[in-house]
């Protein structure tokens, strides 16, 4: 693996709340510079981004009913569009954990379906998010029996907001069962170049993370072209 391979694995984030526009601008900047998969931001800014990454490859991710994953599915589908009529590549929403611990799974599935066909319709990618600190074993392969029989693109482990994030256990369980067909993303606490290798080793086929610019900057210090 090279630098440009493993930036490909990365999706840049930064989704904090008081972000000014020149924030912004040199996060979208430097993702330009390092080529990430995908700048994932909050909704309201995509349109920003869209003007600022035209042309650079690095696709821009609109995080969907983030964090707490708690609004209708009228709003998510609405949110959806929105973000992809901006200029949204990709879609990454959290599900209704609410519904789910309430046993809801037609509700759980419906969302979902719902959601990855708005991305699908217009060749958007779709992910999943689970949040899983918040669910047991049972749950979170019940989810991804889900994921198989709807088709994300991808299911990913946690908005980096919950109680905690990714861990390897997660993805190899998540792996197990996805296989090849659907991506699987893992998100929050990956802070190190060793970490980061550990999850891709692990079965992940993204890196939620926003110190993309160190990881890289270790992996290249390390010799790496």
């Amino acid at each position: 693996m090279d630098s440009r391979m493993l930036a490909k694995y990365i999706d840049q984030t930064l989704l904090k709340p008081f972000v000014s526009d020149e924030t912004m601008r040199a996060f979208l900047e430097e993702c330009r510079k390092y080529g990430f998969a995908m700048a994932a931001i909050n909704s309201a800014p995509v349109s920003f981004a869209a003007k600022i990454l035209q042309g650079s490859g690095v696709h821009v991710g609109a995080a969907i009913s983030f964090p707490l994953g708690q609004t209708t599915l009228e709003v998510k589908c609405f949110e959806t569009r929105s973000a992809i009529a901006e200029g949204a590549d990709e879609i990454d929403y959290v599900i209704n954990q609410t519904r789910l611990k309430s046993g809801d799974w037609a509700y759980i599935e419906h969302e979902m379906r719902c959601i990855t066909e708005i991305c699908h319709e217009q060749n958007r990618l779709c992910k999943v998010i689970f949040e899983n600190c918040y669910l047991t074993d049972d749950e979170k392969k019940r989810l991804c029996e889900v994921a198989v029989r709807v088709r994300p693109d991808f299911i990913k482990t946690s908005t980096g907001f919950g109680a905690g994030g990714a861990t390897l256990q997660d993805v190899r369980l998540m792996k197990s069962i996805v296989g090849n067909e659907i991506g699987v993303k893992a998100a929050g606490g990956i802070r190190t170049l060793e970490d980061a290798l550990a999850f891709i080793q692990a079965g992940a086929t993204r890196i939620g993370t926003s110190a993309g610019v160190k990881l890289l900057q270790e992996f290249q210090e390390k010799g790496n072209a």
